[in-house]
């Protein structure tokens, strides 16, 4: 009997388990991405060292022209980031949506594009100060019946970018004039979709006037005369939670403002429309061609030899010599990558001006510090950034920083380790050391060109074609 009680209890407790595992799961409800976003202000950009912020690759923000990063958004980031003390970080996305989404994760910490405030782009993040006020143009060909007037576009198809405020402008006209306007969204950028008027393969477009300015200094058969939305500042945005950030860059707005600095970056990009037309219509413009430089081809081949991506070439090529085949230094040092008399001799340089002479020099040099360092960090991309660091300031001196990083119990394959001391080979403290055997370097000038040329390289990386 009692045996019966106890597999009863058993069958029982059985059917508990199982009623328990059936019931309901209750999913719990996804928080909206802007809700609450990551704790990142300025004191703690700061601590890292580098700011990143979303821009537009386009004629009016970012791009790459004669491998120079160029653009009127870039240049004022790049001066907000000086006056904040850090490196400036890019990140190129056109999808304004996704921007919101990484500056609330942290991916992000400034959406640098020309944004209208609405209500619906209040929720996602705080609008900094006004940095412009522009119109909202329709972008059409002259080669066909014009639209005058805002009852012109019945019956028509208007493609806009995505996630922008022209949608609403249309609907807006659609509505209160009561038509029949068909508009499209697409990923794509402004500049994009004004090239897509210009080919024939879209009758109709709207962007920023600023953005149809430009792109008509050099397409003649457009027409902008049509104004969609009426002129309305334009902001960047940044994080709700980050008020010391919001402060300074309001700060540093109003003064650009005060000052000359922001009209003068104005005229250069929209109003000097010689400049902007070659610019942009370049075949060494990252917009309109893939190219870098009249010597892509020799630095390709040269970037073979080396086994580097041949825009990291081209990157440590341009910030030795702007690609300048004549160039010399005070220093003394010649040619697309300035190599010193003695290393011209070294390796078998006897014309430093000749272009393909000079760069497969500067190759076999660049391998030579390839294999010193080899043995000692294996991981290619760290040791790339030992190699960078020997090409401006000696492997003499990085190996100096190398040795004090082995001495004192850190990672000698990790290059920030060996960074920290190479930054302070200046001070005697640490130039005097028994193992440092090279003596007084001004390291954190060799510090600093890794970074730099990492930085050039990131942008060819994301801007130029392989």
């Amino acid at each position: 009997m009692k045996e019966k009680f106890f597999v009863w209890i058993l069958i029982s407790f059985g059917f508990f388990l199982v009623s328990c595992n059936e019931r309901p799961k209750v999913e719990k409800k996804k928080e909206p991405f802007w809700q609450n976003p990551v704790q990142l202000d300025l004191n703690a950009i700061q601590k890292r060292g580098f700011i990143r912020a979303v821009v537009d690759n386009s004629s009016t923000s970012y791009y790459i022209y004669r491998g120079r990063r160029m653009g009127y958004e870039y240049e004022l980031l790049r001066n907000l980031a000086k006056r904040l003390d850090v490196q400036l970080r890019l990140i190129v996305d056109a999808d304004i949506l996704r921007a919101y989404k990484m500056l609330n994760s942290g991916e992000a910490d400034i959406i640098a594009i020309n944004l209208f405030n609405n209500p619906e782009r209040e929720k996602y993040g705080t609008f900094t100060e006004p940095l412009n006020s522009f119109s909202s143009v329709l972008v059409q060909r002259d080669d066909q019946p014009l639209i005058k007037a805002p009852e012109g576009l019945n019956g028509k198809s208007i493609h806009v970018r995505k996630s922008t405020v022209y949608s609403g402008q249309l609907e807006a006209i659609r509505d209160s004039l009561n038509i029949n306007m068909e508009i499209i969204e697409w990923d794509k950028s402004s500049d994009a979709l004004v090239e897509d008027v210009v080919r024939e393969e879209i009758d109709y477009t709207v962007v920023d006037k600023d953005v149809a300015l430009v792109n008509s200094t050099y397409y003649n058969n457009l027409d902008i005369k049509l104004e969609i939305g009426p002129a309305a500042d334009v902001a960047w945005a940044i994080r709700k939670n980050a008020p010391v950030l919001e402060k300074e860059i309001n700060e540093w707005i109003k003064r650009g403002k005060r000052s000359t600095y922001f009209a003068v970056l104005y005229g250069k990009y929209f109003l000097n429309k010689k400049n902007s037309y070659f610019r942009n219509k370049s075949p060494f413009s990252s917009i309109s061609g893939d190219r870098i430089s009249v010597y892509d081809e020799i630095i390709k081949n040269g970037s073979t030899l080396l086994g580097w991506d041949w825009r990291l070439l081209a990157s440590l090529v341009y910030k030795e010599s702007r690609f300048d085949t004549v160039a010399t230094s005070y220093a003394g040092a010649k040619g697309l990558l300035q190599l010193m008399p003695v290393t011209l001799a070294r390796f078998g340089v006897e014309n430093p001006n000749d272009p393909s002479e000079s760069l497969i020099g500067g190759v076999k040099y660049l391998k030579y510090l390839d294999k010193f360092w080899i043995e000692r960090v294996p991981e290619v991309n760290e040791r790339i950034k030992f190699i960078l660091a020997s090409y401006n300031v000696g492997h003499g001196h990085v190996n100096d920083a190398w040795r004090l990083a082995l001495k004192f119990g850190m990672d000698t394959q990790n290059w920030d380790s060996v960074a920290y001391f190479l930054e302070r080979k200046s001070q005697p403290e640490v130039y005097r050391d028994p193992v440092v055997r090279s003596g007084y370097a001004k390291g954190h000038l060799a510090v600093a060109y890794v970074e730099d040329i990492l930085s050039i390289y990131e942008s060819y990386r994301i801007l130029v074609a392989p």
